[in-house]
């Protein structure tokens, strides 16, 4: 039986999420919905053309209009959301009301406790909401799944990721691939890693380290937040240390904690020349326009490291992903690996395999044919095993 997929918002990531559901969902229906009916009808003809035939339809909706999402969600089986992160858990309830799996984005893990907080009426409406399906949460926490299913006993995962520009300009040698609101939301909340076995909060931009991407030279890695999810929770008592941490180019992490360290991001009202205005609002739209406007293609580079012991002797596995902008279909590597995941668990969900009610990311499928799905796609990782036998 094919199932109607909907997407709400047609940006980058909905638009890459529409086209894999059109090349592996089997898809009745794939509709395309956003507050801008050019926006969907522009994206839905960009699906359309790449698969060469008619997979998606467009559909101009209201999300905050609640009345009008819940009749659109009615005839829907999975609503993939795309929209900006504080809008996840009123779309779960008002899908929940529909009838209606969901899968979403994530991006600030508070927020996706309150999705997940709707797990009774889920059950009892009998769908399945699993939140956190991007890159990071999302695609990396997956490789960390790998990694636990293939050692017998796991003291340390450490994981790295950061989506770059292919020809880095200074001074911050970045391009901005998603929403300011959500990189400045990494950069200064803090983040929750496990820590001998505890939860523990560390502080972001912080913990700097090398590391040597094979692509990409000498890269610094540093503490960000929300990139873990809720991982951390759930595998509390499988594994000992569990971190993430950004990538960027040298240099990038000592110039962004300038902006933290004197109040560029403060929340707080402050009166300038009689007008208050939070710090960060003025940020987000200055330094947001600036990064926004560097045009480049973008790379990806993600690593998952996990320490641990097999057929009890020591043992360290590693995967390195890298991925280049799509030179046929047009896709970053942000769409890709964003997009494409979002798909890949949302088809998990249409199928029945991801249970029933509100479901952590990390429970509703193993890493193992997360990777494979990864490969399906053509997105290539390397596998590096190190074990010292009789250690």
């Amino acid at each position: 039986m094919s199932n109607t997929f909907a997407i709400l918002g047609a940006g980058m990531q909905g638009t890459a999420a529409a086209f894999d559901l059109a090349r592996f969902a089997g898809a009745g229906k794939i509709i395309l919905a956003d507050l801008s009916l050019e926006q969907a009808e522009r994206s839905s003809q960009r699906v359309n053309g790449l698969v060469g035939r008619p997979a998606t339809e467009a559909c101009e909706l209201d999300v905050t209009n609640t009345p009008e999402l819940q009749t659109f969600l009615t005839s829907v089986d999975v609503v993939l959301s795309c929209v900006p992160y504080w809008m996840h858990p009123k779309i779960a309830s008002v899908a929940i009301a529909a009838k209606t799996s969901m899968c979403d984005l994530g991006g600030n893990t508070d927020v996706t406790w309150k999705t997940l907080a709707h797990d009774e009426e889920a059950r009892k409406a009998g769908v399945t909401l699993v939140p956190d399906c991007g890159l990071a949460p999302g695609l990396v926490n997956s490789l960390a799944l790998y990694l636990l299913e293939h050692l017998d006993e796991t003291d340390t995962i450490k994981l790295f990721c950061g989506v770059l520009p292919q020809h880095p300009k200074p001074p911050f040698n970045y391009k901005l691939t998603f929403n300011v609101e959500g990189l400045v939301t990494e950069y200064d909340y803090r983040a929750q890693v496990l820590r001998d076995g505890r939860l523990t909060y560390v502080d972001t931009l912080a913990e700097l380290e090398e590391i040597d991407i094979a692509e990409l030279g000498r890269m610094e890695a540093f503490t960000t937040s929300g990139g873990s999810g809720t991982s951390v929770t759930s595998l509390q008592g499988k594994v000992k240390n569990y971190d993430y941490k950004t990538i960027r180019f040298p240099g990038h992490c000592e110039r962004m904690r300038i902006f933290k360290d004197f109040g560029f991001w403060g929340e707080e009202p402050i009166d300038v020349k009689g007008v208050k205005v939070a710090p960060k609002d003025v940020f987000n739209k200055v330094f947001g326009k600036s990064l926004g406007q560097i045009q480049d293609t973008d790379q990806c580079a993600v690593r998952a490291v996990g320490d641990g012991k097999r057929n009890g002797n020591p043992t360290r596995l590693q995967i390195d992903l890298f991925d280049k902008q799509c030179e046929t279909t047009g896709f970053t590597s942000m769409e890709r690996l964003t997009g494409f995941s979002l798909s890949i668990y949302a088809q998990q969900v249409a199928a029945g395999k991801a249970g029933i009610g509100c479901v952590r990311y990390e429970d509703a499928m193993t890493g193992t044919d997360f990777v494979a799905q990864l490969e399906r796609r053509g997105i290539k990782l390397r596998f590096d095993e190190q074990t010292t036998v009789g250690a």
